[in-house]
Formats: structure tokens, C-alpha cells, sequence
């Protein structure tokens, strides 16, 4: 096998993790299990496959500081929900963020966002389709969710708990792939979270470069006042 038969088969064996990742239903046991085994190579694999999201995540973190945020960078307290290996961490500390803390479902995938040194805390075995019962109402200026509203990861109703932590007149900043939006209620929701006051959104990028074989929407989400208060059971 040559060498660009050898590039050829990492990058098909790569995607089909990641696909294989997007069946799990968002099992919590099926989840840990599998992103336990690939963390080790999980960065190599995004990579392989052209993954941009975390950089365009960033970037309109730090555009939303600029436009909207008057503190200086160094002083905005960012949530990286579902900060994996850190990648969207890395790119947050190199536009000027200092006080961004990270959750993740994986422990494993947690210990690595640590080792870059760019996070004040990073947790672990955080399920973020559940309550996010250890942070407080309204503890960051903005929350970033990048790549963790992808089919069998996290429902959409994901959403409101990532609403509750960010202040008022914060933001919420997320990806998601162009599959998952059009087979999950993600829009519905967004319509529920905005007719409850919870969060409006401000900005929209449709089919924005995400990996190599497909495309992703990045949403802009104001969080309101009423997104602080204790969430209310369903009917």
C-alpha cells in the first residue's frame, strides 16, 4: 500500500468512527464507553477529517465579545459544554480567553482538555441531556457547544439547561450538523425556548464549513432574563 492509499484508509477508517458515534442514541453507558476508547486517537481522527468547528465556534465567541460584551476578553467566563479533548478551549485561549471552564460526558476525553493547560477547571462524567446540577443559574457570559448537538449525542432539550447557567443578555454559541437539525426537534425547541423568554436568537450561519462531508448550521443564541429561573416541569 502506497502512501496515499495509506492517507486514503485513515481517513475512511476516521469517518466511520465518527458515524459509528452518531448511533449510540445518546446512551449515557453506550456514550462514556465509546468515547473512552477513543480518546486517545479522537484528535487525529477530526482532524483527518477536515474538522473546523471548534475554530469557527471561537471565532464568533470572539466576535460576540467585540460586539456586545464590553469587559476585556481575560474577564469573560466561558463554558465549554461537551469541551471534549479541548480543542474548542485552545482556539478560545489564542483569541485572548482566560476563564473558560470544561464539561464533558467522557473522563478520559476530560483528562486530555486538562493537559492543555487553557481550561481553570475541566469535569468529567457530566451528562449534558440531564440537569447540570453542580452549576449555579446565570455563572458565565457566554456558553459554546460545538459538536455535541450531533445525532445519539445530546436531544435538543439540551438547550434550556445551557440557557439556565449563561447570564442574562449573554450567549449561547453552538453547532449543529445539518443532519442532526433535520432529524431532531432542535428548531421546535429553539421556538419553545423563545416563547418562553428564555433565549432569542441573534445569528445564524447555515451550512458553514464543519468537516469534510458535511456542512453544519452555527447558531447565536441571547440568553434572557428569564433563563436564570428554576426550569419548569413539562407537562
Amino acid at each position: 500500500m502506497n502512501t496515499l492509499d495509506q492517507q486514503m484508509a485513515l481517513e475512511q477508517a476516521a469517518r466511520m468512527r465518527i458515524k459509528d458515534s452518531h448511533a449510540l442514541d445518546g446512551d449515557v453507558g453506550r456514550l462514556a464507553h465509546f468515547y473512552r476508547g477513543w480518546a486517545s486517537s479522537y484528535e487525529l481522527d477530526v482532524g483527518r477529517d477536515g474538522y473546523c468547528g471548534p475554530m469557527i465556534v471561537a471565532e464568533l465567541a470572539g466576535a460576540i465579545q467585540t460586539a456586545y460584551l464590553a469587559r476585556q476578553r481575560t474577564a469573560i467566563a466561558i463554558l465549554d459544554a461537551g469541551c471534549g479533548t479541548g480543542l474548542v478551549g485552545v482556539e478560545l485561549e489564542r483569541l485572548g480567553f482566560r476563564l473558560i471552564d470544561g464539561i464533558d460526558l467522557s473522563e478520559e476525553m476530560a483528562e486530555n482538555a486538562r493537559r492543555t493547560r487553557v481550561y481553570r477547571h475541566v469535569r468529567g462524567n457530566v451528562d449534558l441531556n440531564g440537569p447540570l446540577s453542580d452549576y449555579s443559574s446565570a455563572s458565565y457570559d457566554i456558553t459554546v457547544c460545538c459538536g455535541v448537538f450531533t445525532l445519539g449525542h445530546v436531544r435538543p432539550e439540551g438547550l434550556r439547561e445551557l440557557a439556565r447557567v449563561t447570564r442574562p443578555n449573554g450567549f449561547i454559541i453552538a453547532s449543529t450538523r445539518k443532519s442532526y437539525v433535520e432529524a431532531t426537534s432542535f428548531e421546535d425547541e429553539v421556538r419553545r425556548l423563545q416563547d418562553a423568554g428564555v433565549l432569542v436568537p441573534a445569528q445564524r450561519l447555515n451550512d458553514g464549513r464543519y468537516v469534510a462531508e458535511e456542512d453544519a448550521h452555527y447558531w447565536v443564541f441571547q440568553v434572557l432574563e428569564k433563563a436564570s429561573a428554576p426550569t419548569e416541569e413539562r407537562p
